[in-house]
């Protein structure tokens, strides 16, 4: 027996470092995909890591459209009577996605060799989320593998629409925050510079914001080389902080309480996911506890996660569904009186699509009046940006013109 260090990302995208002692490199890459981690780079201690990712370059992804185009088209073929080996094998020749063509070929050499598919897909979780892997054994096991495959895609197009949704009202903030930066930054280095000319028939008695202005253009200007790398190390440690567990907790929770109604948009659209995937599990018939540790992982958002923890532990000890989220304030009274009568009348399933069909309805209407909002706000933030500027070169002029009369 060996012993392998390793780097590996979980289900939920987070990269993780280990060691793990195992017969042979193959047979300790298999260890990790059982645990539910996709090998990054392993290697025998003492020895180089090599990468080990077979299934998915660094980097790359399969895009969400292509991956709900080859649900539904795996979902037709099974309903019009080809096996799963015949299906996956006209998938792989026909998707125009190169790498998910590679997967596909991998799947079907696996359920070729015995796998049952959801166990094949498994071994990809870049690919295929836990959900995806749940709903397909779900199916398996109730031979409706057809109309869960479907169910599947409908949830990735409910899903892209709200990521499409944020999206789109993103562009405009973005464009005019990226203006600003354009806009201060160029006037500090090249518009500054041709009034400090002037200023300098003052003998350096300028007022204070003038001052001030002069000095950030100054540093600006002689000291660009290391207040850029600054910057974009702020940003790339932000981004690694935020990958990290704690990171990651303090970051969700902060989202869901940010001003001009961004948090309580967060909040609406982690609701909605929570439903959809719940309604998809329950409604494909994965038992309720492994549906809520699937649904605590899919939600998006650590604190909804963290409730649902708590959520599925009562329901394991026998209590409802409801009433631990009733006594959970991240979820609204509404959400879990609906589960309640959801539950009270065997129509679980159908109430929780009513909740997400709800929240998506909300997360539009809070969309249209966050950027409402947003719009207003960036302007007069680059309008009072510029205008000190300009009130800063301006105001040594008018005490030139004091000095002249």
């Amino acid at each position: 027996m060996a012993v392998y260090a390793y780097s590996a990302i979980n289900d939920r995208g987070i990269e993780l470092d280990g060691t793990i002692t195992a017969a042979d490199l193959a047979a300790a890459m298999e260890q990790l995909r059982q645990k539910g981690l996709l090998a990054q780079r392993i290697g025998e201690v003492g020895e180089p890591i090599v990468s080990a990712n077979r299934e998915i370059r660094l980097f790359s992804r399969v895009k969400s459209k292509s991956l709900q185009v080859f649900s539904r088209q795996l979902a037709t073929m099974i309903q019009s009577g080809l096996n799963v080996v015949q299906s996956l094998s006209i998938l792989e020749q026909q998707t125009s996605d190169r790498l998910l063509a590679e997967v596909v070929g991998q799947v079907r050499e696996d359920v070729e060799s015995g796998k049952l598919l959801s166990e094949a897909l498994a071994r990809h979780p870049r690919v295929f989320s836990r959900l995806y892997v749940a709903m397909v054994e779900a199916g398996e096991a109730g031979g409706i593998l057809d109309i869960v495959l479907d169910r599947v895609a409908l949830q990735m197009e409910k899903e892209q629409k709200i990521k499409s949704r944020v999206k789109g009202a993103m562009i405009y903030p973005i464009i005019v925050l990226c203006f600003s930066i354009v806009t201060l930054n160029g006037m500090l280095l090249f518009l500054i510079p041709v009034f400090q000319k002037i200023f300098a028939q003052l003998n350096g008695q300028l007022p204070t914001l003038t001052q001030m202005v002069v000095t950030a253009s100054a540093v600006m200007r002689g000291w660009w080389f290391l207040i850029v790398p600054f910057w974009i190390g702020l940003v790339v440690g932000f981004f690694y902080w935020k990958r990290t567990e704690t990171g990651r907790q303090a970051w969700d929770t902060i989202r869901l309480r940010f001003p001009l109604r961004i948090g309580d948009t967060v909040r609406k659209i982690t609701l909605a996911r929570f439903a959809r995937t719940l309604a998809t599990l329950v409604t494909a018939g994965v038992d309720i506890i492994k549906a809520l540790e699937i649904t605590g992982q899919a939600a998006g958002n650590w604190v909804v996660e963290n409730a649902l923890v708590d959520v599925r532990n009562k329901v394991r000890e026998g209590a409802s569904i409801a009433q631990p989220l009733l006594d959970h304030p991240a979820f609204p009274p509404m959400v879990a009186h609906m589960v309640r009568v959801g539950e009270e009348t065997g129509e679980l399933d159908t109430m929780l699509a009513k909740i997400a069909d709800f929240y998506e309805e909300e997360v539009d209407t809070a969309i249209g009046a966050l950027t409402s909002i947003i719009e207003p706000v960036l302007m007069i933030c680059v309008g009072a940006m510029v205008g000190v500027i300009v009130l800063a070169m301006y105001l040594p002029m008018f005490k030139m013109l004091q000095l002249v009369h």
